[in-house]
């Protein structure tokens, strides 16, 4: 939980315009607070942090609704003797990151959150240990196998960021090689491995000129956040794998959580370094430009929202074609407001569980785990290292929405990014706005073959600007067919030769 928070408000701090534009940022941040408020009264104490209720064993014997639960409720918590520096460290990170979303309006509850968050990291870095030793009953569903190190940076990063206080910069600076910072160069980033988002911030503080003195520990984890962005995009040493059908694979259960946080992490890298005018990204396979990394960002958002081989969104709700039998527990059950019955512990399993019957209850937002490496994936309840969603699958790509659904301020040479494909299809006339160019799409033929209609398209770029067009490339997802005057090119397509300069008007 402690990570969805930190990386909801993430999402909040880089892209809060974006979604007020589209009256959703009360909705996020409210969803920010649910879980801060959580975290406050599971930290009663210092040195002490409420990490889980319940354990994983017991509760997997029974398939129940939250309402009718009879399992035990038992809490496991850290302490100075049974310590949890990971799980301590991701709780200050959130709440510290929460902080900023909520300084502004919440004054009083931002400074309780802060107090909370630097009372968990001091706590974290003076009785270090891995959680998972202290709550053993988590080591089979939650495992720490990163250790504490990224968690403990991961904390005074946020902490910096959230209070610009020198003290946890140097932190930052003096333990990135004991801890792994500096050292380690990863291409995965999620809940248990944070030495990706660690290196993306310290970098953000060294491009914005706030690194003081200790610019060349930070200019380390910045070679380390660009293999990241290497890796991603397929320029670097060590590339992440892709399925056939393009999309980031790392491994068969739940492999869909490393697309959405890598593609958060991409597309704030590319914002910071536009922003700052950093530029091009240099990797062993060539320059990436931002708006490079922006379009691989959006074919990942597109593969998960339906532009993929199965045609299948893997965001529960949107679009026609989803999972339908998400294993989880509350949407594969009837509703308490539809049938209050009481619904045993192994009846769950009998009734429910196995019922070969599409959910009751629409899991609406939820990102599940995905297809294998093959593109292939089984709608089935009792598939659950595809079909099972989790909170942290779903909250980096909140800030990944926001940025590609709206402009980012400041950054017009990206508004022309096409917007997130839709897993509906539509052959309606697409207007987009652009302050030097005009796209204008227009169906100029529509005809059916066995029940199936199709549309040709044709569409007018204009210059809108005083001065010739140069070097554009143009995003085109969810169409078929040939492509007329253009040329593919590695990210996108480039007008043919004949076409390469585009005047004004």
């Amino acid at each position: 939980m402690a990570f969805t928070v930190t990386m909801m408000s993430w999402s909040i701090l880089e892209y809060g315009k974006q979604m007020a534009a589209s009256g959703e940022l009360k909705n996020a941040m409210d969803a920010v607070k649910w879980g801060t408020d959580y975290f406050i009264k599971a930290h009663p104490e210092p040195d002490v942090l409420y990490g889980e209720v319940g354990d994983g064993d017991t509760d997997h014997t029974c398939w129940q609704r939250p309402e009718d639960m009879t399992t035990s409720r038992q809490a496991f918590r850290v302490d100075p003797q049974n310590p949890g520096s990971d799980l301590a460290g991701e709780t200050a990170a959130a709440m510290a990151a929460a902080s900023m979303i909520f300084r502004t309006t919440y004054p009083g509850y931002a400074n309780l959150l802060l107090e909370h968050s630097k009372q968990l990291f001091e706590f974290a870095d003076k009785y270090r240990g891995k959680y998972d030793a202290s709550i053993t009953v988590a080591r089979n569903y939650y495992g720490s196998f990163s250790g504490y190190g990224d968690e403990l940076l991961w904390a005074a990063a946020w902490l910096f960021e959230a209070t610009e206080e020198r003290f946890y910069l140097e932190y930052l600076a003096r333990n990135g090689d004991a801890l792994g910072g500096t050292g380690w160069s990863i291409n995965q980033f999620g809940w248990d491995v944070k030495y990706p988002g660690v290196q993306v911030l310290a970098a953000k503080f060294l491009l914005q000129g706030r690194a003081g003195e200790h610019a060349e520990a930070l200019q380390r984890y910045r070679q380390n956040a660009e293999f990241f962005v290497c890796s991603c995009v397929g320029k670097g040493a060590a590339n992440v794998p892709r399925t056939p059908g393009g999309v980031m694979y790392h491994q068969r259960w739940n492999n869909l959580q490393f697309v959405t946080s890598a593609s958060f992490l991409l597309t704030v890298y590319a914002d910071y370094a536009t922003v700052t005018g950093r530029g091009a990204v240099r990797c062993p396979g060539g320059a990436a430009q931002p708006f490079e990394i922006l379009a691989f960002v959006k074919s990942q958002v597109n593969y998960i929202l339906g532009d993929n081989p199965r045609a299948t969104s893997y965001m529960v709700g949107y679009g026609q074609n989803y999972p339908r039998q998400v294993h989880h527990r509350g949407a594969s059950i009837v509703s308490v407001r539809t049938d209050p019955s009481f619904v045993s512990c192994q009846e769950g399993y009998a009734s429910w569980y196995n019922k070969q019957a599409v959910n009751p209850n629409v899991l609406d937002g939820a990102i599940v785990g995905g297809p294998d490496e093959y593109d292939d994936f089984a709608d089935e309840r009792n598939n659950y290292e595809q079909t099972e969603a989790a909170t942290y699958n779903s909250a980096p790509l909140l800030g990944v929405l926001a940025r590609l659904a709206g402009a980012c301020g400041g950054l017009d040479e990206y508004q022309s990014l096409p917007q997130v494909a839709a897993a509906n299809r539509t052959s309606q006339p697409a207007h987009r706005r652009h302050p030097h160019l005009g796209i204008e799409q227009n169906v100029t033929r529509t005809w059916a073959v066995r029940r199936r209609t199709y549309h040709r398209y044709s569409v007018t770029v204009t210059n809108r600007s005083r001065k010739t067009v140069r070097g554009l490339h143009l995003g085109i997802s969810e169409l078929d067919g040939r492509l007329w005057g253009l040329d593919k090119a590695r990210y996108g397509y480039v007008p043919r030769r004949w076409l390469r300069a585009l005047r004004p008007g």
